[in-house]
């Protein structure tokens, strides 16, 4: 296994092999100061209560254009636990992805930190804009057969013109340099075809997709689409964690259903305030497949018996919240190559029929020896490694698993579980996804990367763990994937459809009270669950705003 830089100790090795970069950003990067700027506010300034038609609970991937939709017509808060992104370089530029992974502290990191109890590195965004401010930027809409599986009510024709609202306002084309263009090769000589150029549908074969990187290297993430929210309407408050939605007895049904008729929230000076809806109006929780569990159980909706061993009071006994939790597997290789590449996030997609998405990247690292030839130099004489990567993502998965609480402060990450390759068809898929990285290995599109050998002959140089070399045992390769099991951030599910929440994303049992967020899914969305979030905020905007019409 290569060396770990020695002034890095505590980067998670999965960090090292994925699509980063810690050459330093320069701080007079510039970029005009974004709309929404003029109505965001610190949550200290908000006032002990206040009332709005919709409160959204986390300003993420698919709270921001939840958010600019609903202020069309109705007066919207978003309370978002996070500061804002921009100003920071390590988030604005795709050069600051590994830099933000890994700064941490306990409550102000815009990339919150997580280990699974399976012992994988995590994190989840804690930033206006959500995971898509933190993430590799790589836009790809959902497969066709997701509608249909994730059983929840859509109008495709309104998906659609949702996803095309997004992708005109923060969706670009990538350009692809030196790696991306040898791994799209040696995709197509892998067999992963046809070659389906840059397209931003989820098709069989190889692809460019979509990135919400702009030519620049500048990031544009979900926060952006809060410029095209009404101003007069829309109020976005920061650093407000909310502990509990406030439930009362409805008094529109006659069945004496629980009703969500606001939220407290905390602001960074441990202050207390109270969101509270209007009439008709509802609370949307758009925290993710973490946050969304985590608050229902601390709002007393959950088991009976786990919310009772808490001490928190039962409001409605809904047994599985924070059951059926998924996550995508990664596994791969990354490799040093003879000769400097340029940096890049994931670009190209070998989207498979045999269950594996391949993937790939390339970055620079700082190393901590120039020993080796394989080094260079910068003109600052500090040293660093150009390490290319190919990874592999299961589809699906099914092995499923759990979350719990940790803590009643919601600032603290609650305890996951994913159990990775519990289900033998994931480790099946894994085989085949790892097999069909050593196809693309042994392409002559990756010829340029391997070194010459001194007594004759070319080989790879491994950062980490090779393939096995007898690729065709099962029992091997099986093995490979469980030690070298990595995330690729695609976590989902903990209030499913039909579970917790119904087809239109109501929870079951509560009035006024809908997860609009990931944790819904059943399965994670194509390549990359972003697009399919950043629609998905505008779809349910606008299927709102509908109802409302009624």
């Amino acid at each position: 296994m290569a060396e770990t830089p020695p002034y890095l100790p505590w980067v998670p090795y999965f960090v090292l092999l994925i699509t980063t970069t810690l050459i330093s950003i320069p701080e007079s990067h510039s970029q005009q100061s974004p709309a929404y700027l003029g109505f965001v506010t610190n949550a200290t300034e908000f006032p002990a209560e206040d009332y709005y038609d919709y409160i959204i609970v986390g300003g993420g991937t698919a709270g921001c254009p939840l958010a600019a939709t609903l202020s069309e017509r109705y007066r919207v808060l978003v309370l978002e636990r996070g500061g804002i992104p921009f100003g920071n370089p390590n988030l604005m530029t795709q050069d600051g992805f590994l830099n933000t992974l890994i700064e941490v502290d306990a409550y102000e990191s815009p990339a919150q930190s997580f280990t699974s109890e399976d012992g994988v590195p995590n994190a989840r965004g804690r930033v206006l804009g959500g995971s898509s401010a933190i993430n590799a930027g790589f836009y790809s809409r959902a497969d066709r057969d997701f509608y249909e599986k994730s059983g929840i009510n859509w109008d495709l024709k309104l998906v659609n013109q949702s996803y095309e609202w997004v992708e005109n306002a923060i969706v670009f084309r990538p350009e692809l340099k030196n790696w991306q263009s040898a791994v799209r090769d040696g995709l197509l000589e892998a067999g992963i075809d046809p070659y389906n150029g840059f397209s931003l549908d989820h098709v069989v074969g190889t692809k460019i997709g979509g990135s919400t990187f702009d030519s620049s290297g500048t990031r544009h993430s979900a926060a952006d689409l809060l410029n095209y929210g009404n101003p007069l309407n829309i109020n976005v408050v920061v650093h407000a964690s909310v502990e509990r939605v406030i439930l009362a007895s409805s008094t529109v049904y006659s069945n004496s259903k629980q009703s969500a008729i606001g939220v407290v929230f905390r602001d960074r000076i441990g202050h207390y305030h109270h969101a509270m809806v209007r009439e008709r109006g509802e609370v949307l929780l758009c925290a993710g497949a973490l946050g969304t569990p985590q608050l229902l159980l601390l709002s007393g909706i959950g088991s009976r018996p786990y919310l009772a061993s808490w001490g928190i009071p039962v409001a409605h006994h809904l047994p599985y919240v924070g059951q059926f939790l998924y996550d995508n597997p990664r596994n791969g290789i990354s490799i040093v190559p003879p000769a400097p590449l340029d940096h890049s996030l994931i670009q190209v997609a070998g989207i498979t029929t045999s269950g594996t998405y391949l993937e790939a990247a390339s970055n620079i690292v700082p190393f901590a020896s120039p020993a080796r030839p394989i080094f260079i130099r910068s003109p600052g004489s500090s040293v660093y490694l150009t390490v290319a990567t190919l990874m592999e993502k299961i589809i699906g998965p099914l092995s499923t698993g759990s979350l719990r609480l940790a803590s009643i402060d919601v600032r603290v990450n609650p305890i996951v579980r994913f159990n990775y390759f519990s289900n033998p068809d994931d480790l099946e898929k894994c085989v085949n996804g790892t097999r069909k990285i050593a196809d693309v290995l042994n392409s002559r599109a990756m010829e340029d990367f391997k070194f010459h050998q001194w007594f004759g002959g070319r080989e790879f140089r491994y950062v980490g763990a090779a393939l096995p070399t007898d690729q065709s045992s099962d029992v091997e390769m099986g093995e490979f994937c469980r030690r070298t099991v990595s995330t690729i951030w695609h976590y989902h599910g903990g209030c499913l459809v039909g579970k917790v929440v119904d087809q239109n994303l109501k929870v079951i049992g509560i009035d006024a009270l809908r997860a609009v967020d990931g944790s819904t899914f059943t399965v994670s969305p194509g390549t990359n669950p972003q697009a399919t979030l950043l629609m998905m905020g505008r779809f349910f905007g606008k299927k709102l705003l509908r109802e409302r019409t009624r």
